[in-house]
């Protein structure tokens, strides 16, 4: 067993994780506004968090200490330092205006911890805050029902704004604006609450100020195989360049030995390599089985040797060109072979469980996973192969496409 903070395997004894129960910010989703907000459909929310709740009482029942994250950012907030790092980079000038950046500080100021945690991630309109604001050209030009700070409602797929691998951390600096926000709250939560701040861990990338566009990473796209592996996609969210950057930063704290980049079709149903592809077992991963392998073309990245970086001036990283995905990761991982179960459908059943994120499983222990129980025909096939499947409800959680390894940021993980 590994102990303290950090993730070492993707399948290994699952012993913390993230999760965040949906709330204001999911009631906030309307048809006109929920495109923007990166959601394909409004959900129900009072059945969403019905469906959560179960599945974090199945994660508790395979001995998960499961942390909410919405509770987190609420601890986080009781500390005055926590509190102005947050308002400092969220109530700015650019982004409101001056004087509703100064009125919803006030706002702020009087409001407990956990009803800010639930603005912040909620939302605020021009109705939550106080008319003081009358002399803002931004104030006067909103509707009352409009948003001086929009919902953050995908908040609940924990697995993206930050990710764990090895020792350390990402705090990803995401693709899409709508979600840039999110990593602000997840840095001070792992700056300022309890569980992190005195804890020893390693901060990769991401944990400051600076544009860190176009190099975004997410975390549906980062796997930690073990034996100092890491798998990591390049598709919609995750650039090459982030790919470089976390690669360094792994092998200047020996914190990893080999990652393996792979690249994705440009598409919103592969948004992650975790939608297409996830590992189940220390030698079985699951595909959905319409993506034809040779797409998904491998670059095996390691530390330079010091005399050819020395020589070329390069960034201290080899890259090499592989032809097939699976014989490579049999190769870092050490093994003769690896066993990719895809299911036994025909194309628009397995599009249809696909959509349903049907590949996108959360391992809690070797050959034991959880995903929704929707998707009857991939579950089966890896019941089958000796997989067992703890099945959830995702009739509403389902429709924010994300299951259950989308839902989830494991924050201490064994290694295999």
């Amino acid at each position: 067993m590994t102990h303290g903070l950090g993730v070492h395997s993707e399948v290994g004894r699952l012993r913390q994780a993230i999760v965040h129960r949906p709330g204001l910010e999911l009631s906030r989703l309307t048809p006109a506004n929920c495109r923007d907000l990166l959601f394909d459909d409004v959900l129900w929310t009072e059945r969403a968090q019905e469906e959560h709740d179960v599945f974090a009482g199945v994660l508790r029942d395979a001995g998960v200490t499961v942390h909410h994250f919405g509770e987190l950012f609420a601890e986080t907030l009781k500390s005055a330092e926590a509190r102005a790092f947050v308002l400092d980079r969220v109530c700015t000038d650019h982004a409101l205006g001056p004087a509703l950046a100064r009125s919803v500080r006030a706002l702020a100021a009087d409001l407990g911890p956990a009803d800010l945690a639930e603005l912040m991630i909620g939302g605020i309109t021009k109705a939550d805050v106080s008319p003081l604001s009358l002399h803002s050209l931004r104030w006067a030009s909103l509707q009352l029902d409009e948003f001086v700070l929009p919902p953050l409602p995908n908040t609940l797929f924990q697995r993206d704004n930050s990710a764990w691998v090895y020792g350390g951390v990402t705090v990803n600096p995401m693709a899409m604006p709508a979600r840039r926000r999110e990593t602000v709250h997840s840095r001070a939560v792992y700056r300022y609450h309890p569980l992190f701040a005195g804890a020893a861990f390693s901060t990769y990338y991401g944990d400051d100020d600076a544009d860190h566009q176009p190099a975004t990473l997410e975390g549906g796209d980062v796997h930690v195989l073990g034996r100092g592996a890491v798998l990591v996609g390049m598709g919609e969210r995750t650039t090459p360049m982030a790919v470089e950057i976390l690669a360094r930063q792994l092998f200047r704290q020996g914190a990893a030995r080999v990652v393996v980049a792979v690249e994705l079709p440009r598409s919103h149903a592969f948004m992650h390599l975790d939608t297409v592809m996830t590992m189940v077992d220390t030698d079985t991963f699951v595909r959905y089985p319409y993506l034809d392998p040779a797409s998904l073309r491998p670059w095996v990245v390691t530390p330079a040797d010091p005399d050819e970086v020395l020589e070329r001036g390069d960034a201290g990283l080899h890259v090499e060109r592989r032809d097939d995905l699976v014989d490579t990761l049999a190769e870092v991982l050490g093994l003769d072979r690896v066993r990719v179960l895809t299911a036994d459908e025909d194309e628009r059943a397995a599009q249809r469980e696909q959509w349903d994120d049907a590949d996108n499983f959360l391992a809690v222990a070797p050959g034991v996973v959880v995903g929704y129980e929707r998707n009857v025909v991939t579950n089966t096939m890896l019941a089958d192969a000796g997989i067992r499947v703890l099945p959830i409800p995702g009739e509403e959680l389902g429709r924010g496409r994300g299951g259950a390894r989308c839902m989830t940021c494991p924050i201490q993980r064994d290694g295999i």
